[in-house]
């Protein structure tokens, strides 16, 4: 390689890796620090809502049936209003998606949180429900999808800093770019990790109790799914949120951490 092109590599992959770890975000709900690479709440706001209707559009639109739908507004908004994510800077809104087949619930940036008709239909209680949304509520407010995106900066070097740099949701010249649209598509195939997973139940617990919902019901939705899977053909659900062996004990464990003496009485299945 020439050494003009061999220092440009050189430059462009420092400036890529001074910008992913040279500077972190602290979130106060998961008191933890995060590298976000400078991606503002507005930012995941505005991606999650135009990756909406792709995300939709894959599983046959939105549930025509309004009772499902009213269903999962007032359990998905008793969970934002009574738990420590209505302190999050995020605007939620909840969907059901005209999928009686697949088992599988998402959360994009920002606020947009889906569930398929498939899961719902198998779900026996607005507790199992409200873990459902409790975890992709989780995953919002702990910011997966912004540390994806930053992750995603990282590897690509300057191209993706620059899109991010120069996106602002108040500018549609600037949302509808090519490079802004690859980066909705990256969103709606995100798959999030095993960690992203394990803090998601985590937070899943802490937030459908502070609803005033029982947390076991995470361990009944597990089961759940686990039943579903005994089938030839898995549940989707698998496929986006992977399934550690021991999930069902870390739940488990995330209830006693919460609840050392057990867990109070009064609480909605």
């Amino acid at each position: 390689m020439p050494r003009g092109r061999f220092l440009l590599a050189l430059i462009v992959a420092a400036i890529s890796l001074i910008g992913y770890f040279g500077s972190s975000v602290f979130n106060p709900i998961t008191e933890e620090n995060q590298r976000v690479a400078g991606i503002t709440p507005e930012q995941e706001v505005a991606l999650g809502l135009q990756a909406a209707p792709e995300m939709a559009q894959q599983f046959g639109g939105l549930d025509p049936d309004p009772a499902a739908q009213t269903k999962i507004d007032q359990i998905g908004e008793r969970l934002i209003a009574r738990s420590a994510a209505a302190q999050s800077p995020y605007r939620f809104e909840f969907h059901v998606l005209d999928d009686p087949e697949t088992i599988n619930a998402f959360a994009l940036p920002g606020g947009q949180v889906f569930i398929t008709e498939g899961l719902l239909r198998r779900l026996k209680t607005d507790g199992q429900v409200a873990g459902v949304l409790g975890h992709e509520i989780a995953h919002v407010v702990a910011r997966h999808g912004a540390e994806h995106i930053a992750k995603q900066q990282l590897t690509q070097g300057l191209t993706g800093a620059a899109v991010l740099a120069t996106y602002d949701p108040s500018d549609p010249s600037s949302r509808g770019s090519a490079a802004v649209a690859a980066m909705i598509g990256q969103l709606v195939t995100m798959r999030f990790g095993r960690q992203d997973e394990l803090e998601s139940d985590r937070l899943g617990v802490r937030f459908s109790s502070e609803a005033g919902y029982d947390p076991n019901s995470l361990i009944a939705l597990m089961k759940i799914l686990e039943e579903s899977s005994e089938g030839n053909r898995p549940p989707e659900f698998f496929s986006t949120h992977p399934n550690p062996e021991n999930r069902i004990q870390r739940i488990q464990a995330a209830i006693r951490e919460r609840f050392p003496q057990g867990v109070p009485g009064g609480l909605e299945d």
